[in-house]
């Protein structure tokens, strides 16, 4: 049952109360011709998807949320959107309450003293790129192989819908900042936010072996770099990353 839509010149905010994953009813909506800029929020997610197929319900009260972002020629390469994601939503979140202790970690997590409060999702479809976000303003799932935390642990009270005007007016002018600067700046940004060079990582991968470093930046072009115990630096461009 839709209920509820803000519009401006830059972007389109349609609320639902409940869906299977806002994710997919945006590939949907991409195949169909949606333009950028367009945003489908949930109040309660029975079904939404996480990296690597996770499971990630969302109640109401948390943000779940998913846009486009339709690719042009000149672009960067998509897979680096995942990072201009996460700087919009750092940015978002000190916006809202800027005294807690928030930290990125690689590719796109949001953490709070360690612990996870959000995940991102970006999922293409032609020159359509649907970009989930979910995060944890109202309550937190309890997971077995990571520390979760939410806005309202912390003693926030955030509204969804207040706070996704908030995100989507930023990704809005970091998007644009990757399409006209490309990705320097948005590297700069997420280096500035995220955990120090030297911190101690662990990578899962997706075939279950792990390699374990220390933290040593980003690449040109967004990958992961990790010195090894042997002094060689190697970069990561997929897995699970768990601070140690």
């Amino acid at each position: 049952m839709e209920h509820g839509r803000r519009e401006s010149a830059v972007l389109t905010i349609r609320t639902v109360a409940e869906t299977g994953s806002t994710n997919a009813d945006m590939l949907v909506a991409a195949a169909a011709g949606a333009a950028e800029g367009s945003w489908l929020r949930t109040e309660r997610q029975t079904a939404g998807r996480g990296r690597q197929g996770r499971p990630w319900r969302s109640e109401r009260g948390n943000l779940a949320a998913s846009t486009i972002v339709r690719l042009r020629a000149a672009d960067p390469p998509a897979p680096t959107l995942g990072l201009v994601v996460a700087v919009a939503l750092d940015e978002a979140l000190r916006g809202h309450e800027p005294s807690l202790r928030y930290t990125i970690k690689w590719p796109n997590d949001v953490l709070i003293d360690g612990a996870k409060l959000s995940g991102i999702l970006l999922e293409r479809a032609d020159d359509a790129v649907v970009i989930g976000v979910g995060v944890n303003l109202a309550y937190h799932p309890h997971l077995a192989d990571r520390a979760t935390t939410s806005l309202a642990e912390h003693g926030a009270t955030v509204d969804p819908a207040a706070f996704l005007e908030t995100l989507a007016e930023a990704l809005a002018r970091w998007v644009a900042r990757w399409r006209s600067e490309g990705l320097p700046p948005v590297r700069s940004r997420w280096l500035e936010r995220a955990h120090p060079v030297g911190t101690a990582l662990s990578v899962r991968h997706p075939d279950g072996g792990t390699v374990e470093g220390l933290f040593d930046g980003l690449a040109a072009d967004g990958a992961l770099l990790l010195r090894l115990a042997s002094g060689e630096r190697r970069a990561m461009h997929a897995g699970d990353v768990f601070l140690i």
